[in-house]
């Protein structure tokens, strides 16, 4: 079980309240939403910066496995419902992610809409914000399940709002899809109270750490309950096909946060409820969850390599990176794990450059479909450099963000399982088609009749935001996997048998020494 430090101060509840509240006055105060979006790019950086402080002097990093600035607050003590937050290292991490990209969608998306809608869509964004944070801090597990379900409300309306033709098609598929994951999910979250520890914090993670009274086989059941949950909202084969058609609709800056952020909920929820919650259960399914990991790196990077919309690509080769990050997870080895930590930041960072820099794209050619474009790197160098760069760092270019995670977790999954590693490494090979094939087709050849603009000062700001994280990642990983290491030291211990964990001794080297920037 973690220890717990609790705050001096309320950081999390504020970072969680500050765009809440943003969001309902946006909302509220109609004459405001003129300016929405420098409000909301006001609220987003502040919220930004009150993190970076409260990490900065808050956070003790050598004690990134202890839950930090911890607060609980009584909720519903009759059923064990605490209003909990703290955060670990993993917490911090993905909590960097999503305040960090929360202004650069903003900026992207500064002329996407008239002034009435675009102060709408921010203040959606914000509500958005506000539920990330309090995702990524709570450590009550009916809490989280209350919040996995309610960010379904902000995201359904950025898609069928603010969307494309068949908006409103692709908002209840995500929807349908989110409700039944939540059904699975609720069925769990009853049933780890009923054979847990209870009392009045009975659902706080550190209590269900201590072991649930029930059988093997009703563990196993609800660990699936969670795993399938998660496994929707990652998205792993074959609980799939909801992401392309999303993101093919949906505006490129809610398409960042959705793939960006929000899945990484369904791989951060195995990390933080399936592994310390159901040790026995998660060893004993891995060979079948790692299995269709793989079928998910090969499915996904095909899918990609035949699509015709690149939204719709981008979308299939993050099924492809998913299943990257799920085998690392499942694999016991903490060198594969703490890699599928910085593979879900790097794929965070290198999916939102490209999602983000498509979208520029294609206000330019009115189309999303390869087919479309031709020799647009004559027109838009900017935009043609900018779109490589974000590929590149998606198919693990040594210097850019994805190459150390991949290396970290094929090399830690070979240690311990060279079959799946073997069968992963095709995923590599694929990768390279469905980037460097679609960059050729859409940018190299005679000059197109179009002349289109080339990225304007504010697009640049967001795509050099974006290049420069993917190149710190590149070059200095530790920035990240110092905070990670201590919480898979601990976790692995729990989760792998003696042997393995021995035999994994050098992978904890390798990367608590730093040999790998």
């Amino acid at each position: 079980m973690q220890p717990v430090i609790e705050a001096t101060f309320p950081w999390l509840t504020t970072l969680v309240l500050l765009p809440l509240v943003g969001a309902l006055v946006l909302a509220a105060i109609k004459p405001l939403r003129k300016a929405g979006r420098f409000f909301a790019l006001a609220v987003s950086i502040l919220v930004l910066g009150l993190f970076v402080a409260a990490i900065s002097t808050q956070f003790s990093m050598p004690d990134a496995n202890t839950v930090q600035l911890a607060e609980t607050y009584r909720w519903i003590p009759q059923i064990g419902v605490s209003l909990a937050w703290g955060i670990n290292g993993i917490g911090a991490v993905m909590i960097a992610l999503a305040t960090f990209l929360v202004p650069v969608v903003i900026l992207a998306a500064w002329n996407d809409f008239d002034d009435e809608r675009s102060g709408s869509y921010m203040a959606w964004i914000l509500f958005l914000e506000a539920i990330m944070i309090a995702l990524f801090a709570v450590r009550d597990v009916f809490v989280f399940y209350v919040l996995f379900e309610l960010m379904i409300v902000p995201m359904y309306f950025l898609i069928g709002n603010y969307g494309g033709a068949n908006r409103r098609r692709a908002a209840m598929k995500f929807l349908l899809y989110s409700i039944l994951g939540g059904l699975i999910m609720l069925v769990g979250v009853i049933a780890v109270y009923a054979y847990g520890p209870g009392g009045d914090k009975g659902y706080l993670i550190s209590t269900l750490e201590q072991g649930l009274n029930a059988s093997p086989s009703a563990q196993m059941w609800i660990f699936l309950s969670f795993f399938i949950a998660f496994a929707i909202k990652a998205p792993m084969w074959p609980v799939h096909t909801w992401l392309p058609d999303t993101t093919a609709e949906a505006p490129a800056g809610t398409s960042t946060l959705l793939v960006g952020v929000l899945d990484k909920l369904g791989t951060y929820g195995m990390i933080a409820i399936c592994l310390p919650i159901f040790p026995s259960a998660a060893q004993t399914a891995a060979p079948i969850i790692i299995a269709l990991a793989i079928i998910s790196i090969i499915w996904g990077a095909l899918l990609a390599i035949g699509s015709k919309d690149l939204m719709r690509l981008i979308a299939y080769t993050s099924v492809s990176h998913f299943g990257f990050i799920v085998i690392g997870i499942f694999s016991g080895s903490q060198l594969a794990m703490t890699g599928a930590i910085l593979y879900m930041v790097a794929h965070g960072v290198g999916t939102a450059g490209l999602f983000l820099v498509v979208g520029f794209l294609g206000k330019r050619g009115e189309s999303y479909e390869i087919s479309h474009y031709g020799g647009w790197q004559r027109v838009t160098p900017v935009l043609a450099g900018t779109f490589l760069i974000s590929g590149l760092a998606t198919i693990a270019l040594p210097g850019l963000s994805g190459f150390v995670p991949e290396y970290m977790v094929l090399v830690g999954t070979f240690r311990v399982n060279p079959v799946a590693a073997v069968f992963a490494v095709s995923g590599v090979v694929l990768a390279a088609l469905y980037i460097l094939l679609p960059y050729q087709r859409v940018f190299t050849g005679p000059r197109p009749e179009l002349l289109a603009e080339d990225l304007n000062a504010r697009e640049k700001l967001v795509m050099g935001l974006l290049i420069s994280a993917m190149l710190v990642l590149g070059f200095y990983p530790n920035a990240v996997t110092n905070f990670i290491n201590p919480f898979f030291e601990n976790t692995v211990d729990q989760t792998i048998s003696a042997p393995q964990a021995m035999g994994d001794a050098a992978d904890n080297s390798v990367v608590s020494e730093g040999e790998i920037k």
